[in-house]
């Protein structure tokens, strides 16, 4: 089974009627996708009773990926909010429990930040981490290319089947040690998963820039490069039962529209987007 969806529900102005309430605005996404990449736990570690609620406004056998608090995964630049790591992975598996209690939880994302290298320390915190993440279903997403270097290609491929992550792999720009090549490799016949963004190479490391989060994921895919992907899609429903594609390039707001043309390339049912109604058309 293949599943298309987006980064975030509440910028993708196309699927939405004016007017339309940001807390009606999941339930109207789910209309259009069965999978959604929540980012807003990544900034912080959401309430039980408001995931909870994401769970009750969505349909049966839609599916959350969760992104990692920023704590989690070393993208935290400030005072920290938790007393220490006991007291933040508690508050996230805490967090995550009413989705996983009604079947919706596809995975946990840890996306790791660029300067995460390829070394035994970050080994043994990936281990540790998944320790802590018992029960849960993870993701892994790695930027530094290290990790994927020939030398360590497999090991790291295999290291990721021991431990249980899934896979998360990557279209994105070939723009150096911070990013990662497309390994069309499942670590494991359940699930995989796909993050779709884009090909901004002047775009993918200016993240000290002031408008970089207006420009990083910049990128309008194409017929061929989608094509392409369908391809690859393919190759992975191979190794994994269930595949789960989300596309984050948003920037110019080209997500939406790239995912449904995708759909309609893999066959999938494509929802229309709602139509404006014209200001005399009563």
């Amino acid at each position: 089974m293949i599943t298309v969806g987006l980064a975030g529900w509440g910028d993708h102005d196309s699927l939405y009627l004016p007017g339309t309430a940001a807390k009606d605005k999941l339930k109207a996404y789910s209309e259009h996708f069965s999978i959604v990449e929540m980012d807003s736990s990544f900034y912080a570690v959401q309430p039980p009773e408001r995931m909870a609620r994401y769970a009750q406004d969505t349909s049966e056998g839609f599916g959350f990926v969760v992104k990692a608090y920023q704590g989690m995964t070393g993208h935290l630049r400030g005072k920290p909010y938790y007393e220490n790591d006991d007291e933040m992975y508690l508050a996230f598996c805490e967090s995550l429990e009413p989705v996983m209690q009604a079947g919706k939880l596809t995975a946990a994302l840890f996306q790791y930040p660029p300067w995460f290298d390829c070394t035994k320390d970050n080994v043994r915190l990936l281990r540790e981490t998944k320790k802590r993440m018992e029960g849960f279903p993870c993701a892994l997403e790695f930027r530094h290319q290290s990790w994927f270097e020939p030398e360590f290609r497999e090991r790291t491929l295999a290291f990721m089947r021991d431990e249980g992550w899934i896979h998360s792999v990557c279209d994105e720009p070939q723009a150096g040690a911070g990013s990662i090549p497309i390994v069309l490799e499942a670590s494991g016949t359940e699930f995989t998963l796909i993050r779709m963004h884009g090909r901004n190479i002047g775009g993918w490391n200016q993240s000290g820039a002031p408008n970089w989060r207006e420009v990083r994921y910049l990128y309008n895919y194409d017929e061929h490069e989608l094509s392409e992907w369908k391809q690859r899609v393919d190759r992975l429903a191979e190794q994994s039962d269930r595949i789960g594609v989300i596309f984050n390039n948003n920037s110019g707001g080209h997500a939406a529209g790239n995912a449904k043309q995708f759909m309609r390339m893999l066959g999938l049912h494509v929802t229309e987007n709602p139509q404006q109604l014209d200001l005399f058309d009563l």
